[in-house]
């Protein structure tokens, strides 16, 4: 594998993700995320980079009808410590949010305020990460969920430290957030799992964590985690892709399967492959799945092999983003969408990325590794850029009528930056909070209300509750109708379990419970599910409402004493 800073500097030089560009608040250029065999051709042969950054320089301008608005508006968060860049940022069941640094072993808890307010909201230091068999954990581009008992477990990092040379390591650790402690994680055990590195991960409906080694092949592997002895059951891996799925993202789907977009199985030629496969967790087997009506994997003679990514809508169907970094000659520089109806397995093809990205504006924006996320008004808010990466980003908005709206980039960075740079996350108040491996987080407002019937539905709760109790809650739809926010394949942040909320009727003051013992984390249309939670011990007496918030859709209020 290639393990060589030179592949690191040519992405940086070749691709605008400009190394040692100064961010505001500074944070060097962030290695990219690569598949393995990108970074080993890059590594053996440096003039591929060379090549391949000539060919997006001279990549045609394109039209694309597209429309332009304000959309939502951007808020900064109140500063917080300066660790050298916040990348994936993850919500905690109790509300709070988790970031961790991309160059060391720190992280860091942002709590929103009295009013539930994230943007000035206050920072606390949690534990470090461990330092696993002599080696200091400390991952970047990585596998993540938040585990039914409300544990963090992160597997796997494309790199380690500060260092810019790709490890694709097997280690990991899972946070106790109640005891502030990190615990490593041991691998899978067999040759399969020698690299995990960037692989995808995702929690089952039946809340069971499945994880994929990034660089199995023949066959390829995922494996289920045992969340009490923290052990590894092998379990079923796509047979139908070349047995390999590096650079692959996994989303879940309404009937609980779970789907991956293929990168690797096509004919020789400069196009990529078609073919999806569904995971079924009932048989623990994958199947093939319908074929996309574009290719959405870079075009294979541009050597990324990477894939944009796929959100799960309220409505039922899911949009996947194209990732066609437009250097293949003669080839459409367009980056195309396509949008998969789940209540009738089919796929059409949707709009094309406009065309308003590089330095003059006019070149096809693309989403190789770039975030997106479905809001609770059913628009998706997605960041792209042209060719891997270049500079700057732009930011939009992918509406229910599947048209595209540009709306305001954030206020800070996004000349600067690449689309690989940004992570979003759905917070429970409704708004997206941004991190750009800056210092400095941003949140994102929608223009719009929630959609009715997206949120979860509250079937019994109690009606009076007292500081640090232990509770049940039960009702449909708990986990929400869709995982919340994407990201390729690099990083996972899915919110689809349920956040209690209470807010007190006479102050307005806002507390959230800690809630664990996810029953399901399916997000079925109407999927009963149950929960348990434990009431802050500093919660203010008094009228009460208590409501469930899943991917920051927030159920009809419930009134609860707080005695």
């Amino acid at each position: 594998m290639g393990k060589n800073f030179l592949v690191r500097l040519t992405i940086c030089l070749f691709f605008g993700a400009g190394a040692g560009a100064a961010l505001s608040p500074a944070f060097a250029a962030p290695p990219p995320p690569m598949s393995v065999p990108m970074a080993e051709a890059l590594a053996t042969h440096p003039d591929a980079g060379r090549g391949l950054a000539q060919a997006l320089s001279s990549t045609p301008a394109t039209t694309t009808r597209y429309v332009t608005s304000a959309g939502g508006t951007w808020t900064n968060v109140t500063p917080g410590p300066k660790p050298g860049g916040y990348f994936n940022p993850v919500l905690l069941t109790d509300g709070s949010v988790i970031v961790r640094s991309a160059s060391n072993k720190h992280s860091y808890k942002l709590t929103p305020d009295i009013n539930g307010n994230y943007a000035d909201g206050t920072w606390s230091k949690i534990a470090d990460l461990p330092v696993i068999g002599g080696t200091q954990y400390a991952p970047l581009y990585n596998a993540s969920a938040v585990l039914p008992d409300g544990r963090l477990i992160i597997m796997g990092g494309e790199y380690n430290g500060a260092s810019s040379t790709e490890v694709w390591t097997n280690l990991g650790a899972i946070y106790d957030p109640v005891a502030n402690f990190w615990r490593p994680v041991t691998a899978p055990a067999g040759t399969s799992w020698t690299n995990i590195g960037d692989a995808q991960s995702i929690v089952l409906p039946s809340g069971q964590y499945m994880l994929a080694s990034c660089c199995a092949y023949n066959p390829a592997a995922d494996a289920l985690l045992n969340p009490q002895t923290l052990g590894w059951t092998a379990t079923g891996a796509p047979r139908f892709n070349g047995d390999y799925q590096d650079e692959q993202g996994y989303e879940l789907l309404p009937d609980g399967d779970v789907l991956t977009i293929n990168i690797w199985t096509s004919p020789k030629s400069r196009l990529s492959p078609t073919n999806t496969g569904l995971f079924v967790p009932a048989k623990g087997v994958w199947i093939a799945g319908p074929n996309t009506p574009v290719p959405l994997s870079d075009q294979r003679v541009c050597n990324t092999y990477e894939i944009g990514p796929a959100v799960m809508r309220g409505d039922g169907s899911l949009v996947a983003f194209g990732a066609n970094t437009g250097c293949a000659k003669g080839g459409s520089p367009i980056d195309p969408t396509a949008i998969l109806d789940t209540s009738t397995m089919s796929w059409s093809q949707g709009p094309g990325v406009p065309s308003v990205c590089g330095a003059d504006s006019r070149r096809a924006c693309s989403l190789p590794d770039a975030p997106a996320a479905e809001m609770p008004d059913n628009r998706i808010l997605f960041a792209a850029s042209s060719g891997y990466g270049d500079r700057p980003t732009h930011f939009f908005e992918y509406h229910p009528d599947n048209v595209i709206v540009q709306v305001s980039d954030p206020l800070e960075n996004s000349t600067k930056a690449g689309a690989y740079y940004y992570n979003f996350l759905d917070l429970p108040n409704g708004q997206i909070l941004m991190s750009d491996f800056s210092n400095q987080l941003e949140v994102y407002t929608p223009p719009t209300p929630q959609v009715d019937g997206f949120a979860p539905v509250i079937s019994s709760a109690p009606k009076s509750v007292q500081p640090g109790g232990s509770y049940t809650i039960a009702g449909t739809q708990l986990g929400g109708l869709t995982q919340g926010a994407e990201y390729g394949d690099d990083a996972q942040m899915a919110t689809n379990y349920p956040i209690i909320r209470f807010t007190n009727v006479a102050t307005g003051h806002v507390f959230y419970a800690y809630s664990s013992g996810f029953t399901s984390y399916s997000i079925a249309p109407g999927a009963p599910s149950k929960a348990k939670f434990i009431v802050p011990s500093g919660i203010e007496t008094g009228a009460s409402t208590l409501t469930v918030v899943a991917n920051g859709a927030a159920s009809a209020p419930r009134s609860v004493m707080v005695q």
